[in-house]
């Protein structure tokens, strides 16, 4: 499974990073999401990071859950994570934030082997994970980093 979010952001790199990359303070200004935790910094520079969500469906506010490991490259403005718990162990998340004509265009990519259900795991993971939670999830994150990073006084 491989899915890819991008956004152009009438906003600096330095601050559409800045909002991308502080995780921290991601429930107050992406409504979809419940909480964050952070967890302990290991030698390597990765946090251990607890995030929970929610996919809307109409009225119904899907709950998820997961934990990742997340690395932050100032330099090169992208954030990494390997999901270590939760359905979605295994998957690989690559945010970039690169210059563009019109601010910056931030991308997220998702890659996943899919969960480890004999016979229907790949195929859950392409029709179902990958394009209505993980796509879901991701576009709505850019839209509200967008939306933060093009305030005013964000």
């Amino acid at each position: 499974m491989r899915t890819v979010d991008a956004r152009v952001i009438a906003a600096a790199p330095e601050r559409v990073f800045r909002h991308a990359s502080q995780v921290e303070t991601w429930p107050r200004i992406l409504p979809h999401y419940r909480w964050v935790r952070l967890h302990d910094q290991r030698q390597d520079g990765a946090r251990l990071v607890e995030m929970s969500a929610y996919r809307p469906f109409g009225f119904l506010n899907w709950p998820t859950w997961w934990e990742s490991e997340m690395w932050v490259d100032e330099q090169r403005r992208t954030v990494r994570y390997r999901h270590v718990r939760g359905v979605t162990r295994g998957m690989d998340v690559l945010w970039t934030i690169e210059p563009h004509q019109a601010g910056t265009r931030a991308t997220i990519v998702h890659e996943w082997k899919g969960p480890r259900w004999p016979l229907i795991g790949p195929w859950a993971a392409d029709f179902i994970i990958g394009p209505v939670f993980v796509s879901g999830i991701a576009s709505r994150t850019l839209l509200g980093i967008a939306r933060a990073a093009e305030a005013r006084d964000a």
